[in-house]
Parts: structure tokens; C-alpha cells; sequence
């Protein structure tokens, strides 16, 4: 989709070289007067068109009564009219050649049914015409580098000099507030866009173009619920391929949106627990609030990642270095032992009353010799098992010209990155040390809490750069039928996919079911069969370790009757016979089609307590295997899989090589799969087996 001129739609957008501003005022003081005012205060250097028939010229600049009376096509179209007036405007700028606009005005989706219908109005218009939409119900675009501030947002207003930061924001006054919490830290915002109802441009949309901007080095975000799950992910993806860190605060992390289903994998994948799983997977920052976003964000504008875990600490309180300790622990980080070499170093360093131990206490000392500040810093760094140093500081206001110049030399006499965490700093201090290109926060915990965000990013960055797979996508599979598969049909299916699943068979009488048990082999699991019993340990529909004929006929006898009086409506097809399995750790598998970010394949520890402890990880499908290992890493429970109590370590290989092929059989399964469970899964030193599982088809 490109316009005669042969640019793209979001590069008008984003990046226009003419704006026309539908609905401008003379008067800059109103909302419709503020996009000329910032175009004019901003210096933007490309073509500015005012169209309003009530005037003749609008800040110097002809006025033209419409659109289509300029004589030539914008690269983008802001309009600032009455909901009512939006299409007769946007048919206007549609019918003159614009290929992307910008919507103000509220009154659409966001007010209900009627306003859903305008929306759809002003969406099947821009679709007429190729044209991208922004809104409505949006503050707009800024670009700072071109001056392009297609906003009324009162951000506008202040000092907004450009800088190496994309923010995209579902929210408009949350977006604002963000934008000035930036401004106030020193932080420049290269962009600033805002999406407003998103009837077509998208979070993903605006971030996807953005990443590829090479004056952005950091990207930053605030999500109220996506729209574009495979854009998000291209989205990311192409950040980490660029090494462009990409933060996001979202809100909605509860279970209200979970929907109901059949499956355990179901019902535990909300809304919420899937983005977490799947933006982590592809390296996405995930930042509590907008505090938190900005430190990560001012953190990885000025310092290069750690490239390890191993964090220095350096305060001039003791106190504030035992708080920084706990929390490195607490959020992953290692605060290590310093070698003797070092400590030895340390001790010449630091008066006797000082602490030459992780953390390093350097007393109020160092204000009579800024010196031993310096050296001790160097000596931490220095350290093999310390990959970033973090220094603490509160007040110091007599004292900021010689901080200054002692952190310009540490940044100079070392390779390794430091930052500082500066309690009540003087406003002059941090912006002396934003200047020199150092990180400086106001907190201990904020401090340690960003480094950690940044060396998390790395690990999953590189971790996907050396397993970037360009593996074939597997063929896809027939639909079986709408509803549950029989379960001999799906362990067929996923043995076909290579995922181990114990022997099955389906038994009409207690004389098939013994000679099943006899050709697979005793002991034998039974369950009941019925399409409309799907939870079947409820109904008393399982026995298990069955080990001869007698007892495996008495079983068959209970089993019917047992499902036949709980369910006296369900259709039952027989009784399935089953290979018991070994194993030490339940563990559970399972695949659902979310309907955001298509197949997701979870994993977690299994067994009846599953949708109680939640203790599970999602991430789209599909998976490598070693990709499958960081997901079991991330589980709470993962010291079960090395052996507990005496127990041998489970297979992790054979376990790995499960949940990718599972992973591969969502992707082949995608255009019917509802909903896929094993659970449990047996893991143990000898190998892994699916020994129940619950396939549901939409198709």
C-alpha cells in the first residue's frame, strides 16, 4: 500500500514531510490551535497545511476552505472536528490522495454501541482509500527530531528536545504523564504516539516502525491490551535482532479475563499469564509501573549490559549496602565473594574502619579523598565474578563539582559498567551525570531492579541470536471433528508428532480390555470414554495398576457403572486401556489457540494441585528445544526435576525434545486446535510419557 509519491503509509504517519490540519484554529490557546502552534514552536521543516473555510491564513500560512483546495496531497491528515464531522473529512482527504490521518476526536467505541457503529463508519472509510488511521480518540503522533508534533498533548508544551527513546502508549493521559515524568529525568522522547481506540493502527503498527529509526536506541511502551499479538512479536524480535531494549508496563495482570474451558492449559491462560510468557520469550522488558519503565529505560539510554550476574557494591552507608544485597538476591542477581587479590587491594585503599568485604563501605571518608571513591570502584570492577558495579550516595549537595569529576574519570579508567544510585540528589548532580553519559537513580532498590532488567534482556537476547531456528514449519494436519478427540485418535496423532505417550486402546467389554492389558503389557491403567465426560477422576472414571485379569474385570464392571450413575446422560464408548508409567516428577503439557497471539504450548508441574499452584509458563508455539529448557527454568518448582530427597534427575533432554515436539503439533494443528492437555506428563532419569491426554478440536 503505498501513495503516488511511493512512501508507506506509517512513514506519513510517523514521519511526514507535509501535514494538513483539518479543523485548525486561529486561536493556539484551543486544542484545535495546537497542532500550527507546536509545528510552528518546534520548527518543523516540512510543508504545513491549514484547512478551516473560516479563514484566509492560519500562523502565516495560506488556509485553504478543504482538503482537496491545497493542490497538492499531504503526507498526513489531522483532523480536529466534532465526531460527526469525521467522515465528511476523512471521505475529503481519502478522495485527495492522503494515505494516512489522524483522528482526534472522541465519541466513538469508547461511548458504547452507537459509538462503535460511527467507528466502523470511519474504519470501512479508510479502508475505501488505503489510508492508515490513527484513532480515533487519540492525542497523536510527535516526532522530535523532524519537529512533527501532530498532538494537542500538553506535553507539547514544555522543553521536548529529541532523543533516543520510542514510547508508544495505548493511553493518552497516562501517555502524557509518562512522556513528562520522561522529561522531568533528563529522558529525551525521539516519539511519542499515541493509538487511541486502535480501529486501525496499532501499538505494534507504531513500535514496528519506530524500531527501525537508527537515533532510537531504547523502547518503551504502556499497554492496556493487545490488539496485534504476531505484530507485537515481530515487533520484539526485530529489537532484539537490532539490540534495542524494548520495556512495557501493562496493566490487567488478573485472572477476570480468563475464559472458561475444558482443559487445565485453558483455564489457566489468561490473558495476562500469556503476554508475560510470550513477550519474555522474546526478550520484552516487563516493568511493574511507570516508575519502574523509566529506570530501565534511563538505565539502558547510557550504560552497556552487564555481561553477567555478578554485581559490586559500593556505598558510603552500611546499611544501604545490606538492603541493595537482599534485593540483587531477591530479583536474580549474585553479589559475590571478592577474591583475596581484591579485598588485599581494597584494604590499602579504605581507612581502617571501612568494609573491603561485597558490599564495600567506603565511609564519609571519601569526601576528604574523592580518591578512594575512585579506586575502590575500579578495584570492584576489576573483580572476575563482578560484571557491573553499583555505587550509593545521599545529599552531597556542597559536593557535586568533585563527584562529577570523579565519576568522568572512573568512566574513563574502566571498561566494565557502573551505575549510581544517588539518594536526594541535587538536581544539578544528575543532570551532570546524565551529560557525561551516567546513570544516576534516586533509590537503592530502583537501582539494583533496573540492572537486573537489563542483564535478564541480555540473557534472552543472546540466548536468542545463538538459537534463532529457520527450521520448515511442519504440514498441516487434517481437522478429526468438532469436539473431544477419541483418545486413541489423539495418541495417534501425537505419536505421529514424535511426543511420547504411553499405549492405549479402546475396550467395549471386560474380554477386549484383558486381551488389550495382555498385548500391552501389565500393570494396565483403565478410563472411562465418553465424549461428555472430560474430567474423568470426578465421575470415578480411572483405576490404575491393575495386574491381572480378575482385578482388571472388577475394575471394568466399577468404571461403567460408576460413569453410567454420575452421568446418566453421557454417551459412553467403552473403557480405555492404558500402559502404566514410570517416572518421578508430574509435569503437565499442554496447547491452546489464544485468540491474541495464535498457538501457545504451556508447561508446568503437573499433577491434581496444578490450577491451584498455577506454577506454569507460556510461549508461542513453537519452541526449540533449548528454548524448552529456559521455560522449565523459569518454573518455581524446577529443583523437582534435579532429584529431591534421594531421587535421580529426570531426563531434561527427553523432556525438552517433548514439549518442542508438542510445540510443532500446535503449529501443524493450528487452523482446528482448541485445546490440548497431558497432564501428567511422567518425567524421570529414564525418559518422559504422556499417560493422559485431552484433545479438543474446534473443527
Amino acid at each position: 500500500m503505498k501513495d503516488t509519491s511511493g512512501r508507506d503509509p506509517l512513514d506519513c504517519l510517523l514521519s511526514p514531510q507535509s501535514i494538513a490540519i483539518i479543523g485548525v484554529s486561529n486561536d493556539f490557546n484551543k486544542l484545535n490551535g495546537r497542532v500550527m502552534k507546536f509545528l510552528l514552536d518546534k520548527g518543523y521543516t516540512g510543508r504545513i497545511f491549514p484547512v478551516n473555510p473560516k479563514y484566509d491564513e492560519v500562523g502565516g500560512h495560506r488556509c485553504s476552505p478543504t482538503i482537496g483546495d491545497i493542490g497538492e496531497t499531504p503526507d498526513l491528515a489531522v483532523i480536529s472536528v466534532p465526531a460527526k464531522l469525521v467522515p465528511d473529512q476523512l471521505i475529503a482527504a481519502g478522495e485527495a490522495g492522503v494515505r494516512a490521518a489522524i483522528v482526534f476526536s472522541s465519541g466513538f467505541g469508547e461511548m458504547g454501541e452507537e459509538g462503535r457503529e460511527k467507528e466502523r463508519e470511519v474504519v470501512e472509510i479508510a479502508k475505501r482509500y488505503d489510508m492508515r488511521l490513527c484513532g480515533p480518540n487519540t492525542l497523536g503522533i510527535i516526532n522530535a527530531f523532524d519537529g512533527a508534533f501532530a498532538t494537542f498533548t500538553q506535553y507539547g508544551m514544555g522543553k521536548t528536545s529529541p532523543g533516543p527513546v520510542g514510547f508508544v502508549t495505548q493511553s493518552g493521559a497516562f501517555g502524557t504523564a509518562i512522556a513528562a515524568l520522561a522529561r522531568k529525568r533528563g529522558l529525551g522522547l525521539g516519539y511519542f504516539a499515541n493509538t487511541g481506540n486502535e480501529t486501525d493502527v496499532t501499538f505494534a503498527d507504531c513500535l514496528g516502525k519506530i524500531v527501525e529509526d537508527p537515533r532510537i536506541s531504547t523502547l518503551a511502551g504502556y499497554i492496556e491490551g493487545v490488539t496485534d499479538g504476531p505484530g507485537l512479536i515481530h515487533t520484539a524480535r526485530r529489537a532484539m535482532e537490532l539490540g534495542k531494549p524494548l520495556t512495557v508496563t501493562k496493566v490487567g495482570r488478573t485472572e477476570s479475563g480468563a475464559r472458561a474451558a475444558s482443559s487445565h492449559t485453558g483455564a489457566l491462560a489468561g490473558e495476562d499469564a500469556v503476554f508475560d510468557g510470550i513477550t519474555r520469550q522474546f526478550g520484552v522488558i516487563r516493568a511493574r509501573n511507570e516508575e519502574h519503565m523509566l529506570d530501565i529505560v534511563d538505565m539502558s539510554t547510557t550504560t552497556a549490559c552487564p555481561e553477567g550476574r555478578g554485581v559490586g557494591i559500593v556505598t558510603q552507608s552500611g546499611g544501604a549496602g545490606v538492603l541493595m544485597s537482599d534485593r540483587a538476591e531477591e530479583v536474580g542477581l549474585n553479589v559475590p565473594q571478592l577474591s583475596e587479590p581484591t579485598v588485599a587491594r581494597l584494604r590499602q585503599i579504605l581507612p581502617a574502619f571501612g568494609a573491603a568485604g561485597n558490599p564495600v563501605d567506603v565511609t564519609a571518608q571519601f569526601i576528604a579523598d574523592p580518591s578512594m571513591l575512585k579506586e575502590s570502584v575500579k578495584a570492584v570492577l576489576d573483580d572476575p565474578e563482578v560484571h557491573v558495579a553499583a555505587v550509593w550516595l545521599q545529599l552531597m549537595d556542597g559536593f557535586v563539582d568533585t563527584l562529577t569529576e570523579t565519576f568522568r574519570q572512573l568512566k574513563e579508567e574502566t571498561t566494565k559498567p557502573f551505575v549510581v544510585s544517588w539518594v536526594a540528589a541535587p538536581e544539578e548532580g544528575l543532570q551532570a551525570l546524565r551529560d557525561l553519559g551516567i546513570c544516576a537513580l534516586r533509590g537503592a532498590e530502583p537501582t539494583i531492579d533496573a540492572i537486573a532488567a537489563l542483564v535478564d534482556w541480555n540473557e534472552a537476547r543472546q540466548a536468542w541470536l545463538a538459537d534463532k531456528s529457520d527450521a520448515t514449519p511442519p504440514s498441516a494436519l487434517p481437522a478429526p471433528g468438532a469436539g473431544p478427540v477419541p483418545t486413541v485418535r489423539t495418541a495417534e496423532m501425537l505419536a505421529d508428532a514424535g511426543v511420547p505417550v504411553a499405549r492405549v486402546g479402546l475396550a467395549t467389554s471386560a474380554d477386549e480390555a484383558v486381551a488389550l492389558a495382555e498385548d500391552i503389557g501389565w500393570p494396565v491403567a483403565l478410563k472411562i470414554e465418553s465424549a461428555d465426560i472430560l474430567h474423568k477422576t470426578e465421575v470415578g472414571g480411572v483405576e490404575i495398576g491393575l495386574k491381572d485379569a480378575d482385578a482388571l474385570r472388577a475394575a471394568y464392571a466399577r468404571i461403567i457403572e460408576k460413569a453410567a450413575k454420575a452421568s446418566p446422560k453421557a454417551r459412553l464408548d467403552g473403557v480405555i486401556v492404558q500402559q502404566m508409567g514410570g517416572g518421578t516428577v508430574e509435569m503437565v503439557i499442554g496447547l491452546r489457540r489464544d485468540p491474541v497471539f495464535g498457538p501457545v504450548v504451556m508447561v508446568g508441574m503437573g499433577g491434581i494441585l496444578i490450577e491451584v499452584q498455577k506454577d506454569v509458563v507460556f510461549h508461542r508455539a513453537p519452541v526449540t528445544e533449548a528454548e524448552a529448557g529456559r521455560m522449565l527454568n523459569a518454573l518455581k518448582g524446577k529443583v523437582m526435576l534435579d532429584g529431591v530427597r534421594g531421587a535421580a534427575p529426570v531426563d531434561r533432554g527427553a523432556l525438552c525434545a517433548m514439549i518442542s515436539a508438542v510445540s510443532r503439533f500446535a503449529v501443524a494443528s493450528e487452523d482446528w486446535l482448541e485445546e490440548l492437555d497431558l497432564n501428567p506428563v511422567l518425567a524421570g532419569p529414564d525418559g518422559v510419557i504422556a499417560v493422559d491426554c485431552l484433545l479438543i478440536s474446534e473443527k
